[in-house]
């Protein structure tokens, strides 16, 4: 058995002064972590062991599908730039040189890595499926580290990646990893949701993400209590209500002085907001010149007055590229509209994409991108700027007055718009990822040349997958979950110690004697136990206690004089007097090792 007094569990009395949810607050308090950095931190005894348990559960349900590997952390520049995401990742990266000179990153995610074994590795349909995977330190430049644990520059995760011969093959992949996840997020006591998810920089054609509710959260989600349907906000759509449209009248400009926002448009017009076609101006790149120097075009989304576009959703919409709002200025430059006076009529469609082959090249009135949300596909008799000062168009119809390049669905869903499946109202939730699946598809294969030969004997492309657990989010999600004013609770199968064991007066030679046997006779059936034999008065041992995480306590007390001692369930704050010899079996009444 461990015991307290030699140990190392610095505990504080106060959080410190920048922690701001539950988690961070208690795995400093309880002596879990030290922070060396900005989202830096040292795992100390407790965190350690707990982190342990978690990656035991996670590599037990993930041998059960697939092989472990272990890559290195430090990744050349050209793997990266095979698939295309050494600049695709920005200032995410860790980025070195090495002593001559050649570049180097610290990895994200191995995807790329992964990528190049089996395009080495791999030659023939026979030796798929594979699925790989590790358990690794990976690195993140996270501008704005915060929240303890939940968003860092350096952390663990379990990732991992399938390789198919074709879609089915793929589909079962995922099914698998899904069916795994439920699986140890279950055994790590978590309460979670499957969502459907943006693919973001991963790409692909399906994601899901796996996640936890908590006010600690910084993603939100989209729920329906009646059918079930789950999605992340940047994924999440919505049945809408129908909207009257206004009286046919034909496009008319009109005089709008000092109206340069949507609420102020449809004050003066007396005009519903929906009725109000709202201009978002973006600069996006499009290719890069002969000497890789980006090129730039411009953008123009057009949304409902109302709504809020989501930028991930955008991003999706072009293809990944990257994009910034315009300032003043280039609204003017480039559409020869004044600000809070813009809109589509008059600019011309685009389908192609044209590179002009100069650097910095920001398009001319013939390069526009216009696209335009779902929500105002079909709609009719719209309001929306004239492109010119103190003026607006009434009666703009798509198709009749102006043309789009193409619609998506750009839109955030809002709280108590109809479920898309049931039409039921939707709710909004915080939450925080703690897994994430995709599909991927070719994108990696083909960017690699990660090919096989089918049955065939022709050469076809790999399909893959990736799959990816965040090992310290179980642990944060946990506390988040599970907490209260004095501390908090894990499951006793991630816990680090299952039972604490109290004396609470080491100088009763019988009590200490007692604790001690007890404590021996519960490691011998399988429980972590750890004894509290620290010369300190009950109480303090007590706040410990609850303060640290361990899901059962023994208190070895006064009540030994009548052969009993008290079980506390910290996760109930409920106490139970128990014979001295009926320990064990009360103990595992609540919880079996064996088990």
């Amino acid at each position: 058995m461990q015991r307290w007094s030699k140990l190392f569990i610095p505990t504080l009395r106060e959080a410190p002064a920048d922690a701001e949810v539950a988690s961070h607050k208690f795995l400093v308090r309880a002596g879990y972590v030290r922070q060396l950095a900005a989202g830096i931190y040292s795992y100390l005894f407790l965190a350690q062991r707990t982190i342990l348990k978690i990656t035991k559960i996670v590599r037990e349900e993930m041998d059960s599908i697939g092989q472990e590997l272990y890559l290195p952390a430090l990744n050349p520049r050209e793997v990266w730039e095979a698939s295309g995401r050494w600049d695709v990742m920005g200032d995410n990266m860790f980025r070195l040189k090495d002593r001559k000179g050649a570049d180097l990153c610290l990895g994200m995610t191995h995807e790329e890595i992964m990528t190049d074994i089996a395009r080495k590795e791999l030659r023939s349909y026979k030796q798929l499926p594979q699925i790989w995977y590790q358990i690794q330190t990976k690195f993140r430049d996270e501008p704005r580290p915060k929240s303890g644990l939940l968003r860092v520059r350096q952390f663990t995760m379990k990732d991992s990646y399938s390789f198919d011969i074709d879609r089915a093959g793929l589909d079962k992949s995922f099914d698998l990893h899904d069916a795994v996840y439920r699986r140890i997020f279950k055994r790590c006591g978590l309460e979670f949701v499957a969502v459907e998810a943006d693919s973001g920089s991963m790409g692909g054609s399906q994601s899901q993400e796996f996640m936890v509710y908590t006010d600690a959260g910084e993603d939100l989600v989209a729920s329906c209590g009646k059918c079930g349907y789950a999605a992340n906000l940047e994924k999440a759509t919505s049945k809408l209500e129908a909207v009257e449209e206004l009286a046919a009248s034909g496009r008319e400009k009109v005089y709008t002085p000092g109206t340069k926002t949507i609420d102020d448009v449809a004050a003066f017009l007396k005009t519903p907001v929906n009725n109000n076609m709202k201009s978002l101006a973006y600069v996006m790149t499009d290719g890069a010149t002969a000497t890789g120097a980006p090129v730039f075009r411009p953008l123009l989304v057009l949304m409902r007055g109302n709504d809020q576009m989501n930028e991930a959703k955008l991003s999706g919409a072009i293809g990944g590229r990257e994009f910034r709002p315009m300032v003043e200025e280039e609204i003017v430059k480039y559409f020869g509209s004044p600000a809070g006076y813009l809109g589509p009529v008059g600019l011309k469609q685009v389908k192609t994409v044209e590179n002009k082959g100069k650097a910095g090249y920001a398009g001319d009135a013939g390069d526009f991108v216009i696209i335009m949300d779902e929500a105002l596909r079909g709609r009719k008799n719209l309001v929306g700027g004239a492109n010119e000062l103190d003026h607006h168009f009434t009666g703009l119809t798509v198709g009749v007055d102006f043309e789009v390049t193409s619609y998506a669905d750009l839109r955030n869903v809002v709280e108590g718009e109809g479920c898309p499946r049931c039409g039921e109202p939707l709710k909004l939730g915080k939450t925080v990822e703690i897994g994430h699946i995709f599909k991927l598809g070719t994108k990696y294969a083909d960017s690699m040349g990660a090919k096989v030969l089918d049955k065939d004997g022709k050469e076809v492309t790999i399909i893959m997958g990736s799959y990816g657990i965040g090992v310290e989010r179980i642990l944060t999600s946990c506390i988040e979950q599970n907490h209260d004013e004095n501390g908090f609770w894990l499951s006793p199968s991630i816990a680090p110690f299952t039972v604490v064991v109290v004396a609470t007066n080491v100088k009763d030679a019988t009590l200490l004697e007692a604790s001690e046997k007890i404590a021996a006779e519960l490691e011998a059936a399988g429980y972590d136990v750890l004894l509290d034999d620290r010369d300190e008065r009950p109480g303090v041992k007590f706040k410990d206690a609850d303060l640290v995480g361990i899901p059962f306590r023994i208190n070895v007390g006064k009540l030994l004089a009548d052969g009993k001692v008290e079980v506390v369930e910290r996760d109930k704050s409920q106490k139970t007097e128990v014979a001295v010899a009926e320990v064990l079996a009360h103990l595992r009444g609540l919880y079996d090792p064996r088990a």
